[in-house]
């Protein structure tokens, strides 16, 4: 038997829920947690900080450098999110923008800085088990976990999401809201375009994850459709 800590994974765009799903189940199975795609955001966060350009040699090379050494802790947060604590600062909400949203996908197509992220990933794996949230655990981080989900919704489904939470953080204009939740889709697609063609761990579900489409469904059910899955595992 393996000494590893055992391994969940959940995969998928962002926007489906996963993460929500993720900190659930580490708060009911009392498991460590690891939002991968937050340290993206972490590094794309410090770009735009630094002014670095992903298209300069240089600034590629000191972000991964950086990205070795950057601390960062999460923590299941009651409201279903999971707390992000980078340098001794919770920048959970100032990394969900969309800019930095934008800048962290641009920054993860790089091999420097998925190769710089790796081993700082793996190294969430500890006792008594480990919840992964991202889009590569199950097929480059995690490849030998046990138990391995993709997370998915329409884009449209994604984009109500974000405009919803946009609209109660009131971050949208009257002339913004207008025409908002049809640009946020748009920029959901892209996305999802940037981030399935690019070269380096590129998103799709591994050939063993079971796939769990939030279109319309609520946080519970999913949570319990989830539950289902690792109760007939034998993990739980």
């Amino acid at each position: 038997m393996s000494d590893l800590a055992p391994v969940i994974t959940l995969d998928g765009p962002g926007g489906a829920g996963k993460g929500t799903l993720a900190g659930a189940l580490s708060r009911q199975l009392d498991w460590q947690v690891l939002d991968s795609g937050a340290l993206y955001r972490a590094v794309g966060w410090q770009a735009l900080q630094q002014g670095w350009d992903a298209q300069d040699e240089s600034a590629v090379a000191q972000a991964a450098a950086a990205a070795t050494k950057l601390s960062i802790r999460f923590q299941p947060r009651t409201d279903g999110l999971i707390g992000v604590h980078c340098e001794g600062r919770d920048v959970s909400n100032a990394i969900r923008s969309d800019a930095v949203s934008a800048a962290a996908s641009r920054w993860a197509a790089l091999p420097p800085i998925r190769a710089a992220l790796l081993e700082r990933q793996r190294a969430f794996r500890t006792m008594p088990g480990l919840i992964a949230d991202g889009r590569d655990m199950g097929t480059v981080v995690f490849p030998d976990a046990p138990l391995k989900f993709f997370v998915t919704a329409s884009a449209m489904e994604r984009a109500r999401r974000r405009h919803a939470q946009l609209q109660a953080q009131n971050k949208l204009s009257a002339d913004e809201d207008y025409d908002s939740l049809s640009r946020i889709c748009r920029e959901i697609a892209a996305r999802d375009e940037r981030d399935a063609s690019r070269t380096a761990s590129p998103l799709k579900p591994a050939d063993d994850a079971i796939t769990i489409d939030t279109t319309g469904e609520s946080v519970a059910a999913s949570l319990a459709k989830v539950r289902g899955f690792i109760h007939d595992s034998g993990l739980i």
